[in-house]
Protein backbone atom coordinates (compact mmCIF):
# COMPACT_ATOMS: atom_id res chain seq x y z
CA UNK A 1 0.00 0.00 0.00
CA UNK A 2 1.97 3.02 -1.27
CA UNK A 3 2.18 6.52 0.11
CA UNK A 4 0.06 8.03 -2.65
CA UNK A 5 -2.79 5.67 -1.86
CA UNK A 6 -2.57 6.52 1.83
CA UNK A 7 -2.86 10.21 1.01
CA UNK A 8 -5.86 9.61 -1.21
CA UNK A 9 -7.50 7.50 1.47
CA UNK A 10 -6.90 10.04 4.23
CA UNK A 11 -8.49 12.73 2.05
CA UNK A 12 -11.51 10.46 1.46
CA UNK A 13 -11.88 9.93 5.21
CA UNK A 14 -11.69 13.66 5.98
CA UNK A 15 -14.15 14.54 3.20
CA UNK A 16 -16.69 11.96 4.39
CA UNK A 17 -16.40 13.14 8.01
CA UNK A 18 -16.91 16.75 6.91
CA UNK A 19 -20.19 15.78 5.25
CA UNK A 20 -21.46 13.79 8.23
CA UNK A 21 -20.82 16.46 10.87
CA UNK A 22 -22.51 19.32 9.03
CA UNK A 23 -25.03 20.97 11.34
CA UNK A 24 -27.93 21.06 8.87
CA UNK A 25 -28.87 17.41 9.23
CA UNK A 26 -28.23 17.23 12.98
CA UNK A 27 -30.42 20.28 13.66
CA UNK A 28 -33.24 19.03 11.44
CA UNK A 29 -33.07 15.55 12.96
CA UNK A 30 -33.44 16.95 16.49
CA UNK A 31 -36.26 19.33 15.53
CA UNK A 32 -38.15 16.55 13.74
CA UNK A 33 -38.12 14.48 16.94
CA UNK A 34 -39.03 17.39 19.20
CA UNK A 35 -41.37 19.50 17.08
CA UNK A 36 -44.15 19.31 19.71
CA UNK A 37 -42.12 21.63 21.98
CA UNK A 38 -42.73 24.39 19.43
CA UNK A 39 -46.20 23.44 18.20
CA UNK A 40 -47.53 23.84 21.76
CA UNK A 41 -45.88 27.24 22.28
CA UNK A 42 -48.33 29.96 23.40
CA UNK A 43 -46.01 32.98 23.16
CA UNK A 44 -43.35 34.17 20.70
CA UNK A 45 -40.37 32.17 19.47
CA UNK A 46 -36.95 33.82 19.34
CA UNK A 47 -34.02 32.04 17.69
CA UNK A 48 -30.47 33.10 18.57
CA UNK A 49 -27.57 31.37 16.78
CA UNK A 50 -23.95 31.99 17.81
CA UNK A 51 -20.68 30.47 16.60
CA UNK A 52 -18.96 29.38 13.42
CA UNK A 53 -21.84 27.06 12.49
CA UNK A 54 -24.50 29.64 13.41
CA UNK A 55 -25.62 30.45 9.86
CA UNK A 56 -26.14 26.82 8.86
CA UNK A 57 -27.89 25.97 12.13
CA UNK A 58 -30.21 28.97 11.73
CA UNK A 59 -30.96 28.19 8.08
CA UNK A 60 -31.87 24.57 8.89
CA UNK A 61 -33.99 25.69 11.85
CA UNK A 62 -35.87 28.28 9.81
CA UNK A 63 -36.61 25.79 7.02
CA UNK A 64 -37.89 23.17 9.43
CA UNK A 65 -39.94 25.44 11.69
CA UNK A 66 -41.40 27.57 8.89
CA UNK A 67 -42.81 24.38 7.40
CA UNK A 68 -44.00 22.82 10.66
CA UNK A 69 -45.21 25.82 12.70
CA UNK A 70 -46.18 28.29 10.01
CA UNK A 71 -48.74 29.91 12.32
CA UNK A 72 -45.99 31.33 14.58
CA UNK A 73 -43.69 34.26 13.89
CA UNK A 74 -40.00 33.53 14.31
CA UNK A 75 -37.65 36.36 15.30
CA UNK A 76 -33.99 35.48 14.79
CA UNK A 77 -30.42 36.73 15.09
CA UNK A 78 -27.28 35.04 13.76
CA UNK A 79 -23.85 35.99 15.10
CA UNK A 80 -21.02 34.27 13.22
CA UNK A 81 -17.40 34.70 12.20
CA UNK A 82 -16.42 36.89 9.27
CA UNK A 83 -17.02 35.14 5.90
CA UNK A 84 -19.11 32.40 7.55
CA UNK A 85 -22.51 33.77 6.48
CA UNK A 86 -23.89 32.41 3.21
CA UNK A 87 -26.62 34.96 2.53
CA UNK A 88 -29.89 36.19 3.98
CA UNK A 89 -32.33 34.06 6.00
CA UNK A 90 -35.99 35.02 6.23
CA UNK A 91 -36.88 36.57 9.65
CA UNK A 92 -33.21 36.63 10.72
CA UNK A 93 -30.77 39.47 11.23
CA UNK A 94 -27.24 38.34 10.40
CA UNK A 95 -24.08 39.72 11.99
CA UNK A 96 -20.45 38.80 11.40
CA UNK A 97 -17.86 39.55 14.05
CA UNK A 98 -14.33 38.86 15.33
CA UNK A 99 -12.89 35.45 16.18
CA UNK A 100 -10.90 34.29 18.15
CA UNK A 101 -10.74 37.82 19.64
CA UNK A 102 -14.06 39.73 20.02
CA UNK A 103 -14.33 43.09 18.27
CA UNK A 104 -16.70 46.03 18.02
CA UNK A 105 -19.10 44.06 15.83
CA UNK A 106 -19.27 41.39 18.53
CA UNK A 107 -20.63 43.98 20.94
CA UNK A 108 -23.07 45.40 18.38
CA UNK A 109 -24.48 41.95 17.59
CA UNK A 110 -24.74 40.89 21.24
CA UNK A 111 -26.49 44.13 22.18
CA UNK A 112 -29.00 43.44 19.42
CA UNK A 113 -29.65 39.95 20.85
CA UNK A 114 -30.22 41.55 24.27
CA UNK A 115 -32.68 44.08 22.78
CA UNK A 116 -34.63 41.36 20.96
CA UNK A 117 -34.88 39.18 24.07
CA UNK A 118 -35.58 41.92 26.59
CA UNK A 119 -38.67 41.71 28.83
CA UNK A 120 -39.83 38.30 27.59
CA UNK A 121 -42.88 36.60 29.06
CA UNK A 122 -43.10 33.15 30.63
CA UNK A 123 -45.05 31.99 27.55
CA UNK A 124 -42.19 32.98 25.20
CA UNK A 125 -39.31 30.73 24.20
CA UNK A 126 -35.71 31.23 23.07
CA UNK A 127 -34.20 28.53 20.85
CA UNK A 128 -30.46 28.99 21.34
CA UNK A 129 -28.20 27.44 18.68
CA UNK A 130 -24.62 27.17 19.95
CA UNK A 131 -21.45 26.17 18.11
CA UNK A 132 -17.71 26.59 18.49
CA UNK A 133 -16.45 30.15 18.48
CA UNK A 134 -19.42 31.38 20.51
CA UNK A 135 -17.18 32.64 23.32
CA UNK A 136 -15.60 35.29 21.09
CA UNK A 137 -18.69 36.03 19.00
CA UNK A 138 -21.19 36.52 21.83
CA UNK A 139 -19.89 39.02 24.35
CA UNK A 140 -20.83 42.01 26.46
CA UNK A 141 -18.19 42.94 29.07
CA UNK A 142 -19.20 43.64 32.66
CA UNK A 143 -19.75 47.29 33.59
CA UNK A 144 -16.49 49.21 33.68
CA UNK A 145 -14.56 46.70 31.54
CA UNK A 146 -13.66 47.92 28.05
CA UNK A 147 -13.55 45.91 24.84
CA UNK A 148 -9.82 46.66 24.58
CA UNK A 149 -9.20 45.11 28.01
CA UNK A 150 -11.17 41.99 27.03
CA UNK A 151 -9.23 41.76 23.75
CA UNK A 152 -5.85 42.04 25.47
CA UNK A 153 -6.76 39.44 28.09
CA UNK A 154 -8.12 37.03 25.46
CA UNK A 155 -4.92 37.36 23.46
CA UNK A 156 -2.77 36.63 26.51
CA UNK A 157 -4.88 33.59 27.44
CA UNK A 158 -4.80 32.17 23.90
CA UNK A 159 -1.00 32.45 23.77
CA UNK A 160 -0.39 31.19 27.32
CA UNK A 161 -0.97 27.48 26.69
CA UNK A 162 -4.16 27.50 28.79
CA UNK A 163 -6.80 24.99 27.65
CA UNK A 164 -10.28 26.02 26.51
CA UNK A 165 -11.93 25.24 29.87
CA UNK A 166 -9.39 27.44 31.69
CA UNK A 167 -9.76 30.25 29.16
CA UNK A 168 -13.55 30.16 29.41
CA UNK A 169 -13.41 30.10 33.22
CA UNK A 170 -11.87 33.57 33.08
CA UNK A 171 -14.07 34.82 30.22
CA UNK A 172 -17.28 33.83 32.04
CA UNK A 173 -16.52 35.93 35.09
CA UNK A 174 -16.00 39.11 33.07
CA UNK A 175 -19.13 38.88 30.92
CA UNK A 176 -22.80 39.87 31.06
CA UNK A 177 -23.76 36.95 28.79
CA UNK A 178 -21.48 34.04 29.67
CA UNK A 179 -21.67 31.59 32.57
CA UNK A 180 -25.48 31.36 32.59
CA UNK A 181 -26.09 35.09 32.56
CA UNK A 182 -27.88 35.09 29.18
CA UNK A 183 -30.39 32.58 30.58
CA UNK A 184 -30.91 34.93 33.52
CA UNK A 185 -31.51 37.78 31.07
CA UNK A 186 -34.32 35.97 29.18
CA UNK A 187 -36.03 34.68 32.36
CA UNK A 188 -38.93 33.90 32.86
CA UNK A 189 -38.99 32.74 29.23
CA UNK A 190 -37.75 29.19 28.65
CA UNK A 191 -34.50 28.68 26.74
CA UNK A 192 -33.73 25.50 24.78
CA UNK A 193 -30.10 25.15 23.71
CA UNK A 194 -28.98 22.93 20.81
CA UNK A 195 -25.23 22.51 21.03
CA UNK A 196 -22.51 21.49 18.62
CA UNK A 197 -19.77 20.74 21.14
CA UNK A 198 -16.20 21.96 20.63
CA UNK A 199 -15.15 21.24 24.23
CA UNK A 200 -13.55 18.00 25.32
CA UNK A 201 -15.98 15.79 27.21
CA UNK A 202 -18.87 18.05 26.08
CA UNK A 203 -18.67 20.17 29.23
CA UNK A 204 -21.81 22.28 28.85
CA UNK A 205 -20.79 25.13 31.12
CA UNK A 206 -17.70 25.69 28.96
CA UNK A 207 -19.06 25.37 25.40
CA UNK A 208 -19.23 28.98 24.16
CA UNK A 209 -18.58 29.80 27.85
CA UNK A 210 -22.03 28.46 28.81
CA UNK A 211 -24.35 31.48 28.25
CA UNK A 212 -27.40 29.37 29.11
CA UNK A 213 -26.07 26.77 31.50
CA UNK A 214 -25.38 26.83 35.27
CA UNK A 215 -21.72 27.60 35.83
CA UNK A 216 -19.61 25.06 37.72
CA UNK A 217 -16.55 27.33 37.87
CA UNK A 218 -15.88 29.90 40.58
CA UNK A 219 -14.37 33.36 40.81
CA UNK A 220 -11.46 31.86 42.75
CA UNK A 221 -10.76 29.39 39.94
CA UNK A 222 -10.72 32.23 37.40
CA UNK A 223 -8.14 34.08 39.47
CA UNK A 224 -6.08 30.89 39.84
CA UNK A 225 -5.96 30.49 36.03
CA UNK A 226 -4.41 33.97 35.75
CA UNK A 227 -1.86 33.10 38.44
CA UNK A 228 -1.04 29.73 36.85
CA UNK A 229 -0.11 31.35 33.52
CA UNK A 230 1.48 34.50 35.03
CA UNK A 231 -1.09 36.83 33.46
CA UNK A 232 -1.18 40.25 35.10
CA UNK A 233 -4.48 42.19 35.04
CA UNK A 234 -5.73 45.47 36.47
CA UNK A 235 -7.41 45.81 39.86
CA UNK A 236 -10.60 46.65 37.97
CA UNK A 237 -10.60 43.24 36.24
CA UNK A 238 -9.75 41.46 39.49
CA UNK A 239 -12.74 43.14 41.14
CA UNK A 240 -15.03 42.15 38.25
CA UNK A 241 -13.82 38.55 38.54
CA UNK A 242 -15.13 38.44 42.11
CA UNK A 243 -18.78 38.66 40.91
CA UNK A 244 -19.99 35.06 40.96
CA UNK A 245 -21.86 33.43 38.09
CA UNK A 246 -25.25 31.67 38.58
CA UNK A 247 -25.00 28.10 39.85
CA UNK A 248 -28.69 27.21 39.30
CA UNK A 249 -31.04 28.06 36.42
CA UNK A 250 -34.68 26.97 36.31
CA UNK A 251 -35.53 27.98 32.73
CA UNK A 252 -33.00 25.99 30.66
CA UNK A 253 -32.97 22.74 28.67
CA UNK A 254 -29.80 21.71 26.84
CA UNK A 255 -29.15 19.09 24.14
CA UNK A 256 -25.79 18.19 22.56
CA UNK A 257 -26.55 17.37 18.91
CA UNK A 258 -22.98 17.01 17.56
CA UNK A 259 -19.47 16.45 18.93
CA UNK A 260 -15.96 15.21 18.14
CA UNK A 261 -17.08 11.73 19.30
CA UNK A 262 -19.44 11.62 16.29
CA UNK A 263 -16.61 12.78 14.00
CA UNK A 264 -14.27 10.05 15.28
CA UNK A 265 -16.92 7.35 14.87
CA UNK A 266 -17.55 8.53 11.31
CA UNK A 267 -13.81 8.36 10.53
CA UNK A 268 -13.66 4.87 12.06
CA UNK A 269 -16.49 3.68 9.80
CA UNK A 270 -14.96 5.09 6.60
CA UNK A 271 -11.48 3.77 7.42
CA UNK A 272 -12.91 0.30 7.97
CA UNK A 273 -14.74 0.46 4.62
CA UNK A 274 -11.43 1.35 2.95
CA UNK A 275 -9.79 -1.77 4.37
CA UNK A 276 -7.96 -0.40 7.41
CA UNK A 277 -8.06 -1.77 10.94
CA UNK A 278 -9.36 1.28 12.82
CA UNK A 279 -8.73 2.24 16.43
CA UNK A 280 -10.19 5.29 18.16
CA UNK A 281 -7.39 6.10 20.59
CA UNK A 282 -9.17 8.98 22.36
CA UNK A 283 -11.81 11.66 21.85
CA UNK A 284 -10.31 13.87 24.58
CA UNK A 285 -6.78 14.63 23.35
CA UNK A 286 -5.51 17.55 25.42
CA UNK A 287 -1.79 18.33 25.48
CA UNK A 288 0.80 20.44 23.67
CA UNK A 289 0.59 20.02 19.89
CA UNK A 290 4.31 19.22 19.56
CA UNK A 291 4.03 16.46 22.17
CA UNK A 292 1.00 14.95 20.43
CA UNK A 293 2.90 14.90 17.13
CA UNK A 294 5.87 13.08 18.66
CA UNK A 295 3.60 10.63 20.48
CA UNK A 296 1.71 9.76 17.30
CA UNK A 297 5.03 9.24 15.50
CA UNK A 298 5.94 6.65 18.17
CA UNK A 299 2.59 4.92 17.59
CA UNK A 300 3.26 4.87 13.82
CA UNK A 301 6.68 3.25 14.39
CA UNK A 302 5.19 0.66 16.77
CA UNK A 303 2.62 -0.36 14.16
CA UNK A 304 5.25 -0.43 11.38
CA UNK A 305 7.67 -2.56 13.38
CA UNK A 306 5.46 -4.77 15.55
CA UNK A 307 1.85 -4.56 14.28
CA UNK A 308 0.63 -3.20 17.60
CA UNK A 309 -1.61 -1.83 19.05
CA UNK A 310 -3.32 -2.80 15.76
CA UNK A 311 -2.13 -4.62 12.65
CA UNK A 312 -1.27 -2.94 9.35
CA UNK A 313 -2.94 -1.45 7.40
CA UNK A 314 -4.07 0.58 10.39
CA UNK A 315 -6.05 3.76 11.01
CA UNK A 316 -5.46 5.47 14.35
CA UNK A 317 -8.13 8.09 15.08
CA UNK A 318 -8.10 10.81 17.72
CA UNK A 319 -10.32 13.74 18.58
CA UNK A 320 -9.73 16.65 20.90
CA UNK A 321 -7.92 19.94 21.01
CA UNK A 322 -4.22 20.42 21.60
CA UNK A 323 -2.63 23.70 22.70
CA UNK A 324 0.33 25.70 21.46
CA UNK A 325 2.58 27.62 23.81
CA UNK A 326 3.69 30.46 21.55
CA UNK A 327 7.40 31.18 21.93
CA UNK A 328 8.24 32.29 18.39
CA UNK A 329 6.74 34.84 16.01
CA UNK A 330 5.77 32.55 13.15
CA UNK A 331 2.40 31.71 11.66
CA UNK A 332 0.36 28.57 12.22
CA UNK A 333 -2.18 26.74 14.35
CA UNK A 334 -2.29 23.75 16.65
CA UNK A 335 -3.10 21.23 13.89
CA UNK A 336 -0.29 22.45 11.65
CA UNK A 337 2.15 22.40 14.58
CA UNK A 338 1.11 18.86 15.50
CA UNK A 339 1.52 17.77 11.86
CA UNK A 340 4.98 19.36 11.51
CA UNK A 341 6.15 17.81 14.79
CA UNK A 342 4.94 14.40 13.57
CA UNK A 343 6.62 14.89 10.18
CA UNK A 344 9.98 15.56 11.82
CA UNK A 345 9.69 12.48 14.03
CA UNK A 346 8.87 10.14 11.09
CA UNK A 347 11.30 11.67 8.61
CA UNK A 348 12.29 9.05 6.04
CA UNK A 349 9.61 6.56 7.11
CA UNK A 350 7.59 5.05 4.25
CA UNK A 351 3.83 4.31 4.12
CA UNK A 352 2.85 6.58 7.00
CA UNK A 353 0.49 9.55 6.58
CA UNK A 354 -1.10 11.80 9.19
CA UNK A 355 -3.82 14.43 8.87
CA UNK A 356 -4.58 16.85 11.70
CA UNK A 357 -7.64 18.90 10.90
CA UNK A 358 -9.71 21.64 12.53
CA UNK A 359 -13.30 20.63 11.76
CA UNK A 360 -14.32 24.27 11.28
CA UNK A 361 -11.86 24.61 8.39
CA UNK A 362 -9.73 27.15 10.27
CA UNK A 363 -6.56 26.38 12.21
CA UNK A 364 -5.33 29.34 14.20
CA UNK A 365 -5.12 32.71 12.42
CA UNK A 366 -4.58 31.09 9.00
CA UNK A 367 -6.51 30.03 5.90
CA UNK A 368 -5.54 26.39 6.46
CA UNK A 369 -7.58 23.74 8.30
CA UNK A 370 -4.45 21.80 9.22
CA UNK A 371 -1.93 19.62 7.45
CA UNK A 372 -1.44 16.25 5.71
CA UNK A 373 2.12 15.03 6.24
CA UNK A 374 4.29 11.96 5.77
CA UNK A 375 7.89 10.77 5.98
CA UNK A 376 8.92 13.00 3.08
CA UNK A 377 7.50 16.29 4.43
CA UNK A 378 10.61 17.33 6.38
CA UNK A 379 12.88 16.30 3.48
CA UNK A 380 10.96 18.53 1.06
CA UNK A 381 11.65 21.50 3.35
CA UNK A 382 15.36 20.61 3.61
CA UNK A 383 15.64 20.38 -0.19
CA UNK A 384 15.07 24.15 -0.49
CA UNK A 385 17.84 24.80 2.03
CA UNK A 386 15.65 25.44 5.08
CA UNK A 387 15.39 23.76 8.48
CA UNK A 388 12.04 22.24 9.52
CA UNK A 389 13.32 22.25 13.13
CA UNK A 390 13.72 26.04 12.99
CA UNK A 391 10.19 26.44 11.63
CA UNK A 392 8.83 24.34 14.49
CA UNK A 393 10.85 26.23 17.10
CA UNK A 394 9.51 29.55 15.75
CA UNK A 395 5.87 28.34 15.75
CA UNK A 396 5.94 28.80 11.97
CA UNK A 397 4.29 25.55 10.92
CA UNK A 398 2.13 27.25 8.27
CA UNK A 399 5.10 28.38 6.19
CA UNK A 400 6.90 25.06 6.68
CA UNK A 401 3.93 23.03 5.44
CA UNK A 402 3.33 25.52 2.63
CA UNK A 403 6.88 24.91 1.35
CA UNK A 404 6.27 21.14 1.52
CA UNK A 405 2.89 21.48 -0.23
CA UNK A 406 1.27 19.78 2.76
CA UNK A 407 -1.24 22.34 4.01
CA UNK A 408 -4.87 21.20 4.17
CA UNK A 409 -7.11 24.04 2.97
CA UNK A 410 -10.84 23.34 3.03
CA UNK A 411 -12.39 26.78 3.53
CA UNK A 412 -15.05 27.23 6.25
CA UNK A 413 -16.90 23.93 6.77
CA UNK A 414 -19.93 25.43 8.50
CA UNK A 415 -19.43 23.47 11.70
CA UNK A 416 -16.96 23.08 14.57
CA UNK A 417 -16.55 20.01 16.80
CA UNK A 418 -12.88 20.23 17.85
CA UNK A 419 -10.03 18.68 15.91
CA UNK A 420 -9.80 15.31 14.18
CA UNK A 421 -6.48 13.50 13.75
CA UNK A 422 -6.18 10.46 11.49
CA UNK A 423 -2.98 8.39 11.18
CA UNK A 424 -2.76 5.78 8.42
CA UNK A 425 0.00 3.16 8.46
CA UNK A 426 0.29 0.89 5.41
Amino acid sequence: MGDRNLREDIKRIIEKVKQEILPDSTVKFWLEKNISKFQDLKGNLYVVAIGKAAWRMAKATNEMLRERISDKVIHGVVVTKYNHSEGSIENFEIYEAGHPIPDENTLIATKRVFELTNNLKESDMVLFLISGGGSALFELPMEGITLEEIQQLNEQLLKSGANIVEINTVRKHLSKVKGGRFAQHVYPAKIISLVLSDVLGDRLDSIASGPAYPDATTSQQAIEVLRKYNITVSDKILKALEQETPKELSNVETFVIGSVKVACESAEKVASELGYTPLILTTTLDCEAKEAGRFLASIAKEIKNYDRPVKKPAAIILGGETVVKVRGNGKGGRNQELALSFALAVEGLENVVLCSFGTDGTDGPTDAAGGIVDGQTAQKIRKVGLSPENFLENNDSYNALKIAGDLLITGPTGTNVNDLIVLLVG
